[in-house]
């Protein structure tokens, strides 16, 4: 039985998807929903700001915060037993979500998300999850 479960959430409906599958899925388990906040750089968008930030973990947070509220509306609305936390981490999305698939059965990820830009600059993300995990993916389509 799976009991430890990341779900990486960019405000995509499709990680949306991922997040409510997660929790029918596994009703009983641990759910880590991870929001990746880009690092400063010009191809980043709104990350950008980032760079100007006094608090840059603060401001992480409430770049964070939308996805976190969605997140919590949708385990309120679930049928489920799970128990959920929220994590904000800095830096590329992939990176971050493999530097902690070690702590989890298993990932679950929407196939795409994000902005056109975004899937640009930032690449097929669920794609190279599953093609660098330590641990098994499902992907939600």
């Amino acid at each position: 039985m799976i009991s430890r479960v990341l779900v990486p959430m960019d405000g995509s409906d499709m990680s949306e998807q991922a997040l409510t599958y997660a929790l029918e899925a596994y009703p009983d388990a641990e759910i880590t929903v991870l929001h990746v906040v880009g690092e400063p750089s010009p191809l980043w968008g709104k990350a950008t700001g980032l760079a100007l930030a006094d608090d840059l973990e603060g401001t992480a947070q409430e770049h964070a915060q939308p996805t976190f509220d969605r997140a919590r509306e949708l385990v309120a609305n679930a049928d489920s037993d799970a128990d959920v936390e929220t994590v904000v981490k800095l830096g590329h999305p992939v990176r971050a979500i493999l530097n902690r698939a070690d702590d989890y059965e298993t990932i679950v990820v929407g196939a795409h998300g994000g902005s056109v830009s975004d899937r640009l600059f930032v690449g097929n993300v669920a794609d190279k999850i599953v093609r660098q995990s330590p641990v098994p993916v499902v992907v939600v389509r």
